[in-house]
């Protein structure tokens, strides 16, 4: 029988559901446990997949939106973990070089952004594997997004919806101005981005990674980390390809 271990975010919600299926199938311990399953949205399921690196994570929805998430039933649950899809994502691992004169490390699975920390647009360089594609972007920010996470923030700032498996990045700016009418750029996942901020202390800028924030930032390098494979299961003919594919004609 699959050992199964529940986790669930702190809402009264996800928390019922957690008593009963606890109380249905059992709880093995997480470090013992074949599959996670877990019970929130997608926050808490990136959440989850962070802290059981390796492990299968299957979730399902007690949130709000809930794109990466299942759709909530108790029954044969076993028998749909055991039939399930299971997409494979590398993060991104972010360095940050700050003011202080630290430097903080981070991964993400959905995107890494840099966000303007004051009344005034930010100056950035971008340079991409050591050679500087543009001299200073004028903007609110930008954004390095995986596939998995292209239908996230990304998309919202008009960038574009990545294939799953495209081995790609999508370089997204949060409302340019200058200059103006730059769309972004699609990018090698093996590439190195680096993000220099050009007037730091006039201009602030913050850097996250997944909701983990790094404040005044002088730069930041992204790279896709191969070496972590986080596992997520979905209901068969509901994977992240065809979510993101139905995505786009919605």
């Amino acid at each position: 029988m699959t050992a199964i271990h529940f986790a669930a975010n702190e809402t009264d919600v996800a928390q019922n559901a957690l008593g009963r299926l606890m109380e249905r199938y059992g709880q093995a311990p997480a470090t013992r446990a074949d599959v996670v399953v877990a019970l929130g949205g997608d926050g808490f399921l990136l959440s989850t997949l962070r802290q059981n690196l390796g492990r299968p994570v299957y979730g399902m929805n007690r949130g709000t939106v809930g794109f990466l998430m299942n759709s909530y039933d108790e029954d044969d649950l076993p028998d749909r973990i055991a039939h399930a899809e299971e997409t494979v994502i590398n993060p991104l691992s972010m360095v940050a070089g700050a003011i202080d004169g630290d430097e903080y490390r981070a991964l993400a699975i959905n995107e890494v952004s840099m966000l303007r920390a004051g009344p005034q647009a930010a100056r950035i360089r971008i340079s991409v594997d050591g050679r500087v594609r543009m001299e200073e972007m004028v903007c609110d920010g930008l954004l390095v997004a995986t596939p998995a996470g292209s239908t996230a923030y990304n998309y919202s700032a008009g960038g574009p919806i990545l294939p799953m498996g495209s081995d790609v990045l999508a370089l997204t700016a949060l409302a340019p101005f200058r200059p103006r009418r730059w769309r972004g750029a699609i990018l090698r996942n093996d590439s190195v981005i680096r993000m220099d901020v050009l007037d730091p202390r006039k201009r602030p800028v913050m850097a996250d990674a997944d909701a983990k924030q790094v404040d005044r930032v002088l730069w930041v390098e992204i790279r896709t980390e191969p070496r972590i494979a986080h596992r997520l299961l979905f209901d068969p003919g509901h994977g992240m390809e065809e979510r993101m594919l139905r995505e786009q004609f919605t």
